[in-house]
């Protein structure tokens, strides 16, 4: 059963998303979270059309969970059931048990349940599925509204109360998010292997901020300062170019980006530290890639900032699966913190949730040629210049070349 986890805005949301452009300021919360399309029974508008699951007892069903929001990464439960997640982003985990779930923006997760509670008309026959927003920065205005949908044992008799609640965590439980984020852990057997990279050929520490940008002579932006609201991965932030990176590196067309993203931040600082100084808010725009050998194992430590706030951020990678290797909280240390690696079972998925306030290190083979984006899976982030692109060079054998453009795909 998939189970969708999303947002709606009582308004167009590309207009939304231009205005905030045109203002400089935040893009406007959504109205609603929503399961599979509905906000659920405490919206007057959705009580009708509530999702409802029907199941059956004894029997046990796969919930597919995929969080299609733009803007938050969401706690999900089941009352009344706990949940075996088995496995994220089209891989399988070691499987365990759990009464919640966190999923951030991009991420799915797989997970059994088993219909065992009473149907002899001694319990409750209707449970509530939930999800509320995780998030952890004050300073930034979220839609906290909880989203609901119904599971229903169609062989008990009716319940003639609400559905039973589960209990889900708090919205800003860094704690609740760090403990189940530690429990996801590579399935290694004959069956299906991993392929750890254990030696590195390329170290990258990569800062991830919220930050401003001047506004423009004779305006006032509607961002922190009056300044335009921007977003940056080691203090650039993306500019999308003209010209597409894929056909400007396939056809070799020039003056289109600058092959020089940086390999760690142009200046160090207590990262994690609250309140940093005003001056440290400002980033500069640039359509700066990063070009790897074909084979090359890259490690990447993401690194969260406190400027404008520090939250959690969604890191995905195009093209690529990696290996959670490690996360921590605090500023990464190069000569300590490999030292706690999980080498032997880290899960391997294509998002990857950095802590706030913390970081998050993984590992990857880049044996995929081709041109690949980087990004933060929050949309106004992505928006805002939190990517970069990755340019695979092609390897040496016929399966390691970057294939041509189709003749009959349309440009841009």
């Amino acid at each position: 059963m998939p189970i969708i986890l999303g947002e709606w805005w009582n308004a167009d949301v590309e207009q939304i998303l231009l205005e905030s452009q045109r203002t400089g300021g935040d893009v406007n919360i959504s109205d609603a979270n929503t399961i599979n399309g509905q906000p659920g029974d405490f919206a007057p508008c959705s009580k009708e059309d509530t999702f409802k699951m029907s199941v059956e007892h004894g029997k046990t069903y796969l919930l597919r969970v995929i969080n299609a929001g733009l803007t938050n990464e969401m706690f999900f439960a089941v009352a009344g059931h706990r949940l075996t997640v088995v496995g994220t982003d089209g891989r399988y985990l070691r499987p365990f048990t759990v009464d919640y779930i966190l999923i951030s923006p991009g991420q799915t997760m797989n997970m059994l349940l088993e219909a065992n509670c009473a149907t002899d008309g001694s319990a409750n026959s209707r449970y509530y599925m939930a999800a509320r927003p995780f998030f952890t920065n004050t300073a930034v205005n979220v839609d906290d509204k909880n989203t609901t949908a119904i599971l229903e044992y169609t062989d008990a008799p009716p319940s003639a109360g609400p559905p039973d609640s589960p209990d889900l965590p708090a919205m800003d439980d860094i704690a609740a998010a760090t403990a189940y984020t530690a429990q996801l852990r590579s399935l290694v057997t004959k069956e299906h292997p991993i392929d750890v990279p254990m030696e590195v050929d390329e170290h990258m520490l990569v800062t991830i901020s919220v930050n401003t940008i001047p506004c423009e002579p004779n305006k006032t932006c509607a961002g922190p300062g009056n300044n335009r609201l921007a977003a940056s991965l080691n203090n650039v932030s993306f500019m999308n170019p003209t010209i597409d990176i894929l056909d400007a590196y396939y056809d070799s067309i020039s003056g289109v980006y600058e092959p020089d993203f940086p390999n760690k931040p142009p200046f160090f600082f207590n990262f994690t530290a609250p309140n940093p100084p005003q001056d440290l808010w400002f980033t500069k725009r640039g359509t700066k890639v990063k070009v790897v050998e074909y084979g090359t194992v890259l490690e990447v430590v993401f690194q969260d900032t406190a400027i404008l706030g520090a939250e959690s951020h969604p890191m995905h990678l195009h093209g690529f699966s990696f290996y959670v290797v490690g996360r921590g909280f605090g500023n990464f240390d190069k000569d300590k913190d490999p030292a706690t690696y999980n080498l032997v079972d880290p899960p391997y998925q294509n998002t990857v949730s950095v802590p706030t306030g913390g970081w998050a290190a993984m590992r990857f083979r880049a044996a995929n040629p081709g041109v690949w984006f980087m990004h933060c899976h929050f949309d106004r982030h992505t928006v805002w210049g939190m990517d970069t692109v990755f340019i695979v060079k092609n390897g040496k054998g016929p399966d390691a070349q970057m294939m041509p453009r189709p003749p009959n795909m349309p440009k841009c």
